[in-house]
């Protein structure tokens, strides 16, 4: 362990300021919920129950602007700290970028919560906030083939914009799909944003603390705090919704977390060998968000299917389909939990354990999260028996 420590000790990681923007965003959210919540219940804007939710009572949204304020508190408080400081403009124009990205995706959201505007306004304004995001300086400009001798592309502005705008759009209508239960998106959020700090805490390591690392590590520590401070007024019964402000924010610092740490690692100055080896912390990303995006595929199949927009909402998404089965909204929230946790945890130990070893791990927590998401169908079968007896 002392090894282990003294490996990172010296190596220009801030764990310390990092932790405190985690706290700062945390809990600058759960107070500004409170209040954002009060003046809601105050002016009586409240969202009504509709065909898809599966809430029955009249519930705030806008959680989405509390968290927003939440992050951007956290930004300035890290623009503010010795270390982290350097990862702002003039050295690197990441930060400043998201948080322009971010208004642009909160306004949107706002005003769709508000006012329940069409797919087509929304999908406009996701697009302008990525193209916001990519123009301010965060952009997807490198792609490495490991073929070969390697090879490094570097993008030009138009073809990096278009990677970003595609790659931030698809992450954040997958988190806006999924936010259908209290708790879920916030939770999801966590999770994934935990899997991106740890990436970015591994490149920081392996570069030496590199500035140009420091903006995904805190991205990434911000969304997890506004996620943790929003959770307690989210989770079932919720109090108050995120709305859609919320689960795009979420969705664009995710898709900006990413590109900022993986859309700029020259991998040929590895060199192919360690391609593998350097790229797993990527997967570990996709595996985080591998519901979110398998739950976004099915409802844009499903619905091109059935002849409807891939937006048009249903009660197909795979929350509903675990309702039917007979769990209960808690239980789907763990379960899903559940899921993204054995896919993000399968990631990271093949990198932290032996492979025997995170094999067998990897087997028993998908044994365990199979059996939790099957109870209902064991509960109904030794109910049958029962009933059939006292018939």
């Amino acid at each position: 362990m002392d090894l282990y420590a003294a490996s990172w000790s010296g190596v220009g990681v801030p764990f310390r300021e990092l932790a405190l923007i985690l706290l700062v965003g945390l809990v600058t959210t759960y107070l500004t919920t409170g209040i954002i919540r009060m003046l809601m219940l105050r002016f009586g804007r409240l969202a009504a129950p509709r065909s898809r939710d599966v809430h029955t009572v009249p519930t705030p949204r806008l959680g989405g602007v509390a968290m927003f304020t939440g992050f951007v508190v956290a930004v300035l408080v890290a623009n503010q700290l010795p270390a982290l400081n350097r990862g702002f403009p003039p050295v690197t124009p990441d930060m400043v970028a998201v948080v322009a990205a971010a208004f642009v995706i909160v306004i949107v959201g706002v005003v769709d919560d508000l006012f329940d505007i069409s797919w087509v306004l929304k999908l406009g304004g996701q697009v302008a906030g990525s193209v916001v995001m990519s123009l301010a300086g965060l952009s997807w400009y490198l792609i490495y083939s490991p073929f070969g001798s390697g090879t490094t592309l570097i993008l030009d502005q138009v073809q990096s914009t278009l990677l970003t705008a595609l790659l931030t759009v698809a992450i954040i209508n997958a988190m806006n799909f999924v936010d259908g239960l209290d708790g879920l998106a916030a939770g999801l959020g966590a999770i994934a944003a935990t899997t991106l700090l740890i990436y970015s805490l591994t490149i920081l390591h392996d570069q030496g603390g590199t500035v140009s690392a420091y903006p995904p590590a805190m991205i990434s520590a911000g969304l997890l705090g506004v996620c943790l401070g929003f959770l307690p007024h989210n989770f079932s019964p919720a109090r108050i919704f995120m709305g859609d402000s919320g689960s795009m924010l979420i969705g664009l610092l995710l898709a900006a977390a990413s590109v900022s740490a993986s859309g700029r690692i020259n991998m040929a100055l590895y060199g192919p060998a360690d391609f593998l080896a350097l790229m797993t912390p990527v997967l570990v990303v996709i595996a985080a968000l591998f519901i979110p995006m398998l739950d976004l595929l099915m409802a844009v199949v499903r619905r091109l299917k059935a002849g409807k927009s891939p937006f048009a909402p249903d009660k197909q998404h795979l929350h509903h389909r675990l309702l039917r089965l007979g769990h209960s909204q808690k239980q789907v929230v763990l379960v899903l939990y559940s899921w993204v946790g054995v896919v993000a945890l399968g990631a990271v130990g093949s990198t932290v354990l032996p492979l025997p070893i995170a094999a067998i791990v990897f087997g028993m927590a998908i044994l365990l999260a199979t059996a939790f998401t099957a109870v209902p169908l064991w509960r109904e079968r030794g109910e049958r028996p029962h009933a059939a007896a006292s018939g």
